[in-house]
């Protein structure tokens, strides 16, 4: 009976040590993750349930296990803080996420902080965004001016023509208005007594003179005289050496040719053949158009970058598309009361006759803010704040400085800066992103402007 007994107990150690050992083969066959004990249990649809232990949904469905993750390992050095991940002015001594929902990015003991008020921009978005810069550089900065006027006759070539006799006109050579004269060329004839007594006068007093070429020296004397005082009084009443040639050759005639005294075109003309006219008054109006003036009226805040001698491009309503050269001459020492603009004259040479009195046409003037070359940037790099302009300043791999500038002048799509930049820099000129992420750029801006004591951790 003892036998049977040991033998049934060798039999039962046996069968447990093989049961053992397939048990512990079917354990290393198991995935890793069912080896270790979860945590707790989770609904399969992810609601908001849990379980300590093995359960089932509404559905059948077994919730699942979740499991202790593996320790990392730690990093080198210690955590500081933690800052933005746009490279703004803002760190949390724990982490936490900026209003666009990005994790702000931990710096360790021994790593070196990026640079207060720096926007730090992945590569990857600067192309993405298209983000242009530009050197800055000195410019000529000059302002457009714009002004319109009509075409007038230069006063300086303005010729009037008179006679300082009485008479009246028996034949009139230039009969029409518009008509080109040249000098010298016969106007009209005319019948002045005083004129003609006059030569006649001076006629006699030189056949006396020839006639008493024997007399004494007094009767020489006195015959010279008279000779003298008749040639005065021809001259008193216009006559030329040409006249004064015509009478010693043919004598005194009782009709006297008068010639123009100039070249031009007949602006105005009174004379009508037969008339009779006055000492002094108008007979002809000749006005050479060699050279012509565009009269402008010029706005009162434009004046002051306005000088004479500056160099200006005209355009005509009579010949659209051409542009003619012109230079200032004249700004008037006075403003319209009613218009608030100045007078500017512009001469312009006119030696094809195109251009035509009162022709209606425009200045442009392109006039310089400075003596010199100035720095400048363009327009579109300054950002306006309200109380500062501020210009993104590019520092490489992506990282931009927001930097206060002064401004100048500003003209032709570029402003001045007389504080802040310097030559050479790059600024950027295309960072729409930045007004995108408004938010953003002004938290950099206010850290720039007025840095934040509690930043550092």
């Amino acid at each position: 009976m003892m036998r049977r007994i040991m033998l049934a107990l060798c039999g039962l150690l046996l069968l447990g040590g093989t049961a053992v050992i397939a048990y512990r083969a079917g354990q290393a066959q198991l995935p890793k993750a069912e080896l270790r004990t979860p945590l707790y249990y989770r609904d399969p649809m992810g609601k908001p349930d849990y379980a300590p232990e093995p359960k089932k949904d509404a559905m059948g469905m077994d919730y699942i296990p979740v499991y202790e993750e593996p320790e990392t390992p730690a990093p080198k050095g210690r955590i500081l803080y933690y800052r933005n991940p746009m490279g703004l002015a803002d760190t949390s001594p724990v982490p936490k996420k900026d209003t666009m929902g990005m994790d702000y990015i931990a710096v360790y003991d021994g790593e070196a902080p990026d640079e207060a008020g720096t926007v730090v921009v992945s590569t990857a978005k600067i192309q993405r965004l298209g983000v242009r810069t530009e050197i800055v550089a000195p410019r000529m900065l000059a302002r457009a001016i714009h002004a319109t006027g009509t075409i007038q006759p230069d006063e300086r070539r303005l010729t009037v023509f008179s006679t300082r006799f009485e008479g009246w006109i028996e034949r009139l050579h230039v009969g029409a208005t518009g008509q080109a004269v040249r000098a010298g060329e016969a106007l009209m004839e005319v019948y002045a007594p005083d004129l003609l007594a006059a030569q006649q006068e001076y006629a006699l007093a030189g056949r006396t003179q020839r006639s008493l070429a024997e007399a004494g020296p007094e009767a020489k004397a006195g015959v010279q005289g008279l000779v003298g005082a008749a040639r005065q009084r021809l001259r008193n009443l216009g006559f030329s050496d040409a006249q004064f040639a015509d009478l010693a050759r043919t004598g005194p005639a009782r009709l006297t040719t008068l010639r123009a005294p100039a070249d031009g075109v007949v602006l105005d003309k009174p004379a009508v053949q037969g008339m009779r006219f006055m000492a002094g008054e108008m007979l002809f109006r000749i006005a050479d158009l060699s050279t012509v003036w565009l009269v402008a009226e010029v706005f009162e805040q434009d004046l002051a970058a306005v000088r004479e001698g500056a160099a200006v491009s005209v355009t005509l309503v009579a010949y659209p598309g051409e542009r003619f050269a012109g230079r200032v001459a004249f700004v008037a020492p006075a403003l319209s009361k009613e218009t608030r603009t100045s007078r500017v004259r512009v001469e312009m040479a006119n030696p094809d006759g195109r251009l035509k009195l009162d022709m209606s046409g425009s200045l442009d003037l392109m006039a310089p803010l400075a003596a010199g070359p100035v720095l400048a940037v363009p327009d579109s790099a300054v950002l306006d704040t309200g109380s500062k302009q501020v210009v993104l300043v590019e520092r490489g791999e992506g990282r931009f400085e927001p930097r206060a500038v002064q401004l100048g002048s500003r003209a032709d799509g570029f402003v001045e800066v007389r504080e802040g930049l310097a030559a050479g820099e790059a600024v950027v000129v295309g960072a729409n992103f930045l007004i995108d992420a408004e938010s953003n750029m002004k938290a950099a801006l206010r850290a720039f402007t007025a840095p934040n004591a509690g930043a550092k951790p």
